[in-house]
């Protein structure tokens, strides 16, 4: 899991050997359990996750019912928007399978970037490309039709398809999961033609 870390991380900076000791020292590596909830709506929290390996999920519970916003997989870091507002989560955060994950707090961030101020370089460049990223996804939410949000997700996420519980998904598209079903069906039906 180092190799994988110090990997991505060089996409960014790269790391002195004393700068990998001290990021290990952290002891930022946890293995968590399929169904563990790492965030629930009215806690708060002053953890960032970044999946190593895994899928995590958030969502809202709204009239009783989930509502899911968003996956997280494989090199994907989510910072609950309560650490930076300090205020209780709304949300829950969960872990949809087994995972590795990276998991800091704000005063072990705070502390390495004191000691190596190119981290903050990274985590400012890292920050910028997930924020671009979101508007992008927002934008093609909002501007899209239930089958292409799915046409998308094909194209740009094929992964989530196996994944993750249809229902689930469909709740991230925005649609029943019957309604789910029934777009597979059509897409599937236009293929052969």
């Amino acid at each position: 899991m180092e190799d994988i870390l110090f990997n991505f991380i060089s996409k960014y900076i790269s790391l002195t050997e004393e700068e990998k000791n001290v990021l290990l020292s952290l002891e930022l590596f946890h293995s968590v359990k399929k169904g563990t909830i790492l965030l629930a709506e009215g806690q708060k929290t002053r953890n960032s996750f970044f999946v190593l390996k895994g899928c995590i999920r958030s969502y809202y519970i709204k009239d009783g019912e989930e509502k899911t916003t968003a996956f997280f997989t494989e090199m994907e870091a989510l910072t609950p928007a309560c650490v930076i507002n300090r205020t209780p989560s709304d949300h829950y955060i969960i872990c949809n399978e087994d995972c590795v994950l990276l998991i800091s707090d704000a005063d072990m961030s705070e502390e390495v970037n004191s000691r190596f101020p190119k981290f903050e370089i990274m985590c400012m460049k890292f920050s910028e490309e997930l924020l671009a990223k979101e508007r992008v996804e927002f934008d093609e939410f909002k501007t899209s039709s239930p089958e292409q949000r799915y046409l998308n997700l094909l194209q740009k996420r094929p992964d989530l398809i196996q994944r993750v519980p249809q229902h689930q998904l469909a709740s991230y598209l925005g649609i029943k999961p019957q309604s789910l079903s029934r777009l597979r069906a059509r897409i599937l039906e236009k293929s052969k033609a």
